[in-house]
């Protein structure tokens, strides 16, 4: 056996992460690499030592093998974890790392060469009685051969790039005029992505479920499976939720899928941990589609129901040690799904986004484990892949499972780049994925081609307006001398209403009045509605909110340009005070002077183009007989000049404004 000792993670984001916890409960020391983009990043932190290896882009950093093997040189790491994506499956880096007296935590390069290229797979899996899809996977790739063996096989056909994966270089063929066009594109898709335009063509087996099979084996030549993962939905055949047990498995089926997939594994002498995809039809009829010789994003749903940590799994059989687990030892229990957190505008047809993440408020709860890859203040790059974590829900089935994971979510925010925790939830509520009906076609089915967008409702515009109320009521507070917190909702002549004005998702200008009724009692009124809330709780970033006599968790961040986003429930959007113009959120720390409460504005000791100094008087407010001297928080001059005195205003009421010295 060749123990392990240091350990070099060859990747980054949540699997670098989780990788090093489990290294470290082994007591195994660990070495990360990052780019320049990542030398902050969450990974980088967690380790024992880090190397830097190259600018951001990924063909300048993780992708050049020989910057990661001196790496593990350079701080004496005698082991490599690829993880997924980026080199986990280049036969050229598992290689250079064995030559490097490096031990690779992965198959033999026989494995990853073979089960690389579709084509060569799937004749590997025919020759090994492994149930294939009919189709062509030859070496003649003329366009002349593929247009006849398609008319061979029939419509409807994929034709797919026979390197690589990710729905690159793969086209559903439903018409025969469609076939050569899309031959040419998958090629040009292919060549860009792998630097292969091989293809192979397959017969579309419509509606099917997506269900992989890990496998396991070790240097000894035993190989196991740990049940399956159904990986159906699926949007442009990228996984969005995961889930073990598969909704429609029988013990039989299990069986007679697991042998198929330990066959595949042992006609490539598989070492490690491994998946072996199968397209699963409404009869039960499963097909080979192909093998991950990796270990898989959504892992963590098999650990779940099997009690197993595959990456400790790893690490043993990497070592030389045997597996010590028979078929017979491997029992599935309860449920687990899981679904990736992407920084993508799904409103925008789900493209990437970017940037840095103002507030993170991590899903959590009873059954919820969370893999997750980044922290506030952390940036999103445009570099590398958008998912930001992974959030799995547990229970003793499916059901508790998914409700613990839609509640997990409804009280999560990840605030700053757009993020699909709103479609998640939207999925996990459907009630075709909740009756466990869900196929490859489910997303095409439920949300076609579109994006998705789930627009706030008049109340959650009501909501957000009380809350950066109570925000700037709190800030104006603070920014005063002598102010009674006791006395912010009360005025001598009555009832005094606070103004917002929100643009609605439909253009529209929502006009919002809120108004107290008594102590942490109000009325917000809104298109002829009126809400009442009450403030159970308010703390910086949540809150507890009584709205017309319920209960409910909201969480928000108010960035320093004014715009508040809101996140309550299903619905996670961001508001902007089109009242305030340009102005920035009144903190007083800043050019804006607004009274902490409402009152009778007394006097004002400055006017417009006045110098004024940090901590000068600025104005005076009276309050049951108080007087609370506003002043001013920044050096600059007087700007503007809203109110007069006397007067009566109210809370959050910009007195006037100060350009801030440079």
């Amino acid at each position: 056996m060749a123990a392990i000792n240091r350990l070099l993670i060859a990747n980054r984001g949540e699997i670098a992460c989780r990788i090093m916890r489990t290294a470290k409960d082994l007591g195994i020391e660990t070495v990360a690499v990052y780019s320049q983009a990542d030398k902050n990043a969450p990974h980088v932190r967690l380790a024992d030592q880090a190397v830097c290896i190259g600018p951001p882009p990924t063909a300048d950093s993780y992708l050049v093998i020989q910057k990661i093997t001196d790496a593990a040189k350079a701080t004496g790491a005698d082991a490599v974890h690829p993880g997924y994506g980026f080199l986990s499956e280049n036969v050229s880096f598992a290689t250079a790392c064995r030559e490097a007296g490096l031990t690779f935590v992965g198959p033999p390069d026989k494995a990853i060469d073979v089960m690389g290229d579709k084509a060569r797979a799937k004749r590997a899996m025919i020759a090994a009685g492994v149930p294939c899809v009919p189709g062509y996977q030859g070496e003649d790739q003329s366009d002349a051969t593929l247009i006849a063996e398609a008319d061979a096989i029939g419509l409807p056909l994929m034709v797919k790039a026979a390197a690589g994966g990710g729905g690159r270089g793969m086209r559903l063929v439903e018409r025969t005029e469609d076939l050569a066009q899309s031959i040419s594109l998958a090629r040009k898709e292919a060549e860009t992505a792998f630097d292969s335009d091989e293809l192979i063509i397959e017969k579309a087996i419509l509606r099917p479920r997506h269900v992989e099979i890990q496998v396991f084996g070790d240097q000894q030549g035993n190989i196991i499976h740990l049940g399956e993962r159904d990986c159906s939905v699926q949007r442009r055949h990228q996984k969005v939720v995961e889930e073990a047990p598969c909704p429609v498995m029988t013990p039989d089926l299990r069986d007679a899928m697991g042998k198929a997939a330990v066959n595949a594994a042992k006609a490539v002498d598989y070492v490690g941990a491994g998946t072996v995809e199968f397209l699963l039809g409404e009869d039960h009829a499963f097909y080979f589609l192909e093998m991950n010789t990796r270990l898989q994003v959504e892992h963590p749903v098999t650990e779940a129901v099997t009690g197993l940590d595959l990456v400790a799994l790893q690490l043993h059989v990497a070592a030389g040690a045997p597996l010590g687990l028979a078929q017979s030892d491997i029992h599935i229990q309860g449920h687990a799904i899981e679904v990736r957190l992407y920084a993508e505008d799904p409103q925008n047809n789900f493209l990437p986004s970017t940037g840095r993440i103002d507030h993170w408020r991590r899903p959590e709860g009873a059954g919820v484990r969370l893999d997750a890859g980044v922290t506030a203040g952390d940036d999103i790059s445009p570099f590398y892949d958008p998912m930001v974590a992974k959030v799995i829900g547990t229970g003793m089935d499916r059901e508790q499972a998914r409700r613990r994971l839609v509640k997990a979510l409804q009280h999560s925010a990840l605030i700053g780049p757009a993020n699909n925790r709103d479609f998640l939830i939207d999925v996990l509520k459907q009630k075709t994925f909740a009756q466990g009906g869900a196929t490859t076609a489910f997303i095409e089915e439920e949300y076609g081609d579109r994006g998705f967008y789930n627009p706030p409702a008049l109340k959650d515009y009501g909501v957000a307006a009380f809350v950066q109320y109570k925000l700037r009521q709190r800030r104006a507070l603070a920014g005063s001398l002598n102010a009674n917190a006791e006395l912010t909702d009360w005025a001598s002549n009555g009832v005094l209403s606070h103004m917002l004005e929100y643009e609605r998702s439909d253009g529209e200008t929502l006009a919002i009045a809120i108004a107290a009724k008594i102590r942490s009692v109000y009325n917000v009124s809104i298109e002829g509605q009126t809400l009442e809330i009450i403030a159970e709780r308010f703390n910086d970033n949540d809150a507890v909110l009584t709205v017309n006599g319920v209960r409910e968790n909201v969480l928000f961040y108010e960035s320093a340009d004014g715009a508040l986003t809101l996140a309550s429930g299903a619905v996670q959007f961001a508001v902007r005070d089109l009242s305030r113009g340009d102005n920035t959120a009144s903190d007083n720390s800043g050019g804006v002077v607004a009274s902490p409460m409402h009152g009778l504005l007394l006097d004002i000791f400055v006017k417009a183009g006045d110098v004024v100094e940090k901590g000068q008087r600025l104005a005076v407010v009276e309050a049951m007989k108080m007087m609370h001297e506003i002043v001013a928080e920044t050096n600059g001059e007087v700007s503007k000049i809203n109110l007069e005195a006397p007067s009566q205003i109210a809370t959050d009421d910009i007195i006037l404004e100060i350009e801030p010295s440079v």
